[in-house]
């Protein structure tokens, strides 16, 4: 997504809609356009709701509606042109209408909910054998039945090398194709999600770690009179949120049992404060003395990993007074909090709300520690 500034121009929503290649909808569509709302979490489908003006003698009531125009599984891609740089916002399917019918004049609605791409992952059931083939190399061969959708695959290797030993195991796929993503992105301490765009009808389909490294957004800045750029911001440290993982693996040949030694999380998630939150609790993961060594240290990567962000933070902002869209699952600074909580963040989601004359967004942060590790944040 561009990083260009908005405050200096209005924001433009446009709607495309169609089975499956779409097209820009009817001014009329767009105009009975009374709200959005798009959410986008880091490791979790993206999801929508769209909320349109029916009238009785409007186009959308009339003839689109009757016709199958917002039927389920029919693909909506939403995007925002601000001074002249577009933004795809979403690239999903609806599974879900609704109408309102109303005696009061003009407060009769046609809601339509729905989900991003992997909604498309998500439908059939299969079970599927992938011998001599690493966990990355099995997301690839799954990624490539949704091209015809303009999904391309961005996939990062594993940190943990586990080499496929057929004569040993075969690795089996039982349920739908997100379901055994989402499997193979846990065991490694991965995240999967869709990043709609750059362009409408094209996507990228992420796997691999949280992408906690590159340039930072534009910072948040909360409690600085007229600098402030944040409506509301809450911290929270949760305590029992982090754990220290106890992996055992039993050697085949001496029967002997080891501990493994706790991971270093830093390859998967960079520290982003300087003083990391402690592990009060201990977990023993289930089955690894089954696995093989490269499997069960993969586990406990992911499983410290996944668990060390013990600091939060939730709020909202108005886009034109922020002057910059917030982007989910890359990083942002917060001034203005306090030397504890000032710094750098993981835009772990961002929600946002659009009206006429109004765009909101609601975002929720995370990280692994307290106090800032540099003095100095992107303004």
């Amino acid at each position: 997504m561009a990083d260009e500034p908005i405050g200096a121009g209005p924001v433009h929503l446009t709607l495309r809609m169609g089975p499956h290649l779409t097209r820009t909808v009817p001014a009329e569509v767009t105009e009975a356009l009374l709200s959005a709302q798009i959410t986008s979490t880091a490791g979790e489908r993206s999801g929508f709701q769209l909320a349109f003006d029916l009238t009785k003698k409007g186009l959308i009531g009339k003839r689109l509606l009757p016709e199958g125009f917002f039927d389920p599984k029919t693909r909506v891609i939403v995007t925002i042109s601000v001074k002249g740089t577009t933004t795809v916002l979403l690239d999903g399917l609806i599974v879900r209408q609704e109408v309102g019918a109303s005696n009061q004049p003009g407060q009769s609605t046609l809601t339509v909910t729905g989900e991003d791409l992997t909604l498309l992952m998500d439908l059939e059931e299969r079970t599927d054998r992938y011998p001599n083939l690493a966990p990355s190399q099995r997301v690839e061969r799954i990624l490539a039945r949704y091209r015809s959708y303009g999904i391309d695959a961005h996939i990062i290797r594993e940190q943990i090398q586990q080499p496929p030993r057929e004569q040993l195991r075969v690795e089996y796929q039982t349920g739908t194709d997100l379901h055994y993503l989402n499997e193979l992105a846990r065991a490694n301490g991965y995240t999967f999600y869709l990043e709609p765009g750059p362009a409408p009808e094209r996507s990228v389909a992420y796997w691999g770690p949280e992408q906690r490294l590159g340039q930072r957004q534009h910072a948040l800045n909360v409690n600085m009179d007229s600098n402030t750029t944040v409506d509301q911001l809450t911290f929270a440290y949760d305590g029992t949120a982090r754990e220290e993982p106890q992996a055992r693996v039993q050697d085949p040949r001496t029967r002997d049992v080891l501990l493994l030694a706790q991971p270093d999380i830093s390859p998967l998630r960079p520290p982003l404060g300087k003083l990391a939150t402690p592990a009060l609790k201990r977990r023993t993961l289930a089955g690894t003395a089954k696995k093989e060594l490269g499997q069960a240290e993969a586990e406990a990567l992911a499983r410290a990993a996944t668990s060390a962000d013990a600091i939060s933070g939730s709020g909202s902002l108005d886009v034109v007074r922020h002057g910059y869209v917030l982007r989910p699952r890359e990083l942002v600074g917060v001034r203005g909090s306090g030397v504890t909580y000032d710094g750098d963040y993981y835009v772990k989601s961002v929600t946002h709300n659009l009206r006429p004359g109004s765009y909101q967004q609601n975002f929720t942060l995370s990280r692994e520690g307290l106090v800032a590790r540099s003095g100095t944040v992107r303004p």
